[in-house]
């Protein structure tokens, strides 16, 4: 039997359940530290990891990417790029049916980006407007390694070509070919990306912030991956843009009575089978569905491919907590701020209206998060570690920038300019002052 928690009460909800073990804190298991030890020969915690790779990508560039994909990921790399013509043939080669479905669900994305990209304006009667410009260039990382993630490079890569970015470069792991799976980089070529690096994990990140011999500096970073890929991403930042710190999923179900115990419990082992340290957890108001929960995941779990990731994952970090009712649920929901929000419930319209903190919400059994995961339409690359309470998911805003712009009409520069002299007075700023009362005295001489 697999051990999926259960926590009964608000209180024991919140303090176990709901508890988040900081980022890097959860410990690794022995194939990780086994493989962090072939990269130097030594025991590294996750960060001094990332520390070492971003020191020594610094100091050798290519040499020291092609010598770190040979030890993490067992491909001695010919040439870090892949080529033009390696795309186009991964695109022929990939399934008639598997590009279809691509187009279609790169279609949806892209139509629902287009409806939210922001436009530049200017008030003429204030004298004041923003200019929207794209990022010059944009690198995206997509994830490989035990699973390939075609879906993450449509959601990462199409809201930047929406905005308008100049270049859009890739980085995803090798596979053993030393080329990433030909569903990988016909996913880019749909996408619109320009460029892709065969090079993985905190390496990749560290190229893409600090530039090597091939792999260009880029100016801002996105797209999920790994608990290394998100502590290089933290690391980068102020170097680099970074959108987000998309880390470890995690999803929340609310259900009801009526829900159906198969389909909460298909879509706790959807999220519970992406990594270990995913979290894939139910609130019920209802002991029966509870435990009609706890005996699907034992069915389904038995012949599930990952059948070691989910139930680690469902053992360590997920559960199942039973509330007083669906109120509770929503208050705990805010608390914990999502990534993923499910609201299986007899009526989820009504109850979202509660809902102030979740990157995205899914309103009953008739909008599953798998589809919002691959076809919907909103990026599935969201805020995760309670950062839903200040954070968005990925969009077009995240590859353009403002520019406030200044042009004030006639006669308003000397009409403020008493107001600025004062303000810059208070603050102990004569300079300031002086700048503004030289407008004043300038038009009244005229």
């Amino acid at each position: 039997m697999t051990a999926t928690r259960v926590f009964r009460g608000a209180a024991a909800v919140r303090e176990s359940l709901l508890r988040r073990t900081p980022l890097g804190g959860a410990g690794l298991g022995p194939d990780s530290n086994d493989l962090l030890r072939r990269a130097y020969g030594i025991d590294l915690t996750p960060e001094d990891f990332v520390d070492r790779v971003f020191k020594e990508v610094a100091d050798g560039g290519d040499r020291e990417i092609a010598r770190l994909t040979e030890a993490l990921d067992g491909v001695a790399p010919v040439t870090l790029e892949v080529q033009s013509d390696e795309l186009r043939n991964a695109h022929r080669a990939a399934e008639p049916e598997l590009l279809d479905d691509l187009e279609t669900a790169a279609k949806r994305i892209r139509a629902f980006h287009e409806r939210t990209k922001p436009n530049s304006w200017f008030d003429d009667r204030l004298g004041v407007g923003q200019k929207i410009t794209p990022i010059e260039r944009v690198g995206m990382y997509a994830p490989g390694g035990t699973a390939a993630y075609p879906s993450s490079i449509l959601m990462t890569a199409i809201p930047a070509v929406v905005a308008g970015a100049g270049e859009i470069i890739m980085c995803t792991p090798p596979g053993p070919s030393g080329l990433p799976a030909t569903v990988t980089l016909a996913a880019a070529s749909i996408a619109g990306v320009d460029r892709v690096f065969a090079v993985g994990g905190a390496q990749a990140i560290a190229a893409m912030t600090l530039g090597t011999e091939t792999i260009p500096k880029v100016d801002k970073i996105a797209g999920p991956g790994n608990l290394f890929v998100v502590l290089a991403m933290r690391k980068a930042f102020g170097t680099v843009g970074v959108s987000l710190l998309p880390g470890p999923t995690e999803t929340l179900i609310i259900a009801d009575g009526a829900a159906d115990p198969e389909q909460v419990s298909a879509d706790m082992l959807a999220q519970a089978e992406h990594d270990v340290l995913a979290s894939p957890l139910v609130l019920t108001d209802s002991d029966d569905l509870a435990q009609n929960v706890l005996k699907e995941l034992e069915r389904q779990l038995t012949s599930l491919p990952r059948k070691r990731i989910a139930a680690e994952s469902l053992r360590t970090l997920g559960g199942v907590g039973i509330v007083a009712n669906l109120a509770e649920a929503a208050d705990l929901a805010n608390e914990y701020a999502p990534e993923h929000l499910c609201l299986v419930v007899s009526n989820p319209t009504a109850l979202a209206r509660k809902i102030r903190n979740a990157g995205g919400i899914f309103l009953g059994q008739g909008s599953p998060e798998v589809l919002g995961d691959y076809v919907a339409g909103p990026s599935h690359v969201m805020p995760v570690a309670g950062t839903a309470k200040f954070a968005s998911p990925l969009n077009v805003g995240d590859f353009m920038k403002i520019t406030s712009v200044f042009d004030l009409p006639g006669g308003e520069c000397e009409s403020l300019a008493g107001v600025a002299a004062r303000l810059a007075r208070a603050e102990g700023l004569e300079a300031h002052a002086r700048a503004a009362d030289l407008r004043t005295e300038r038009s009244v001489a005229s």
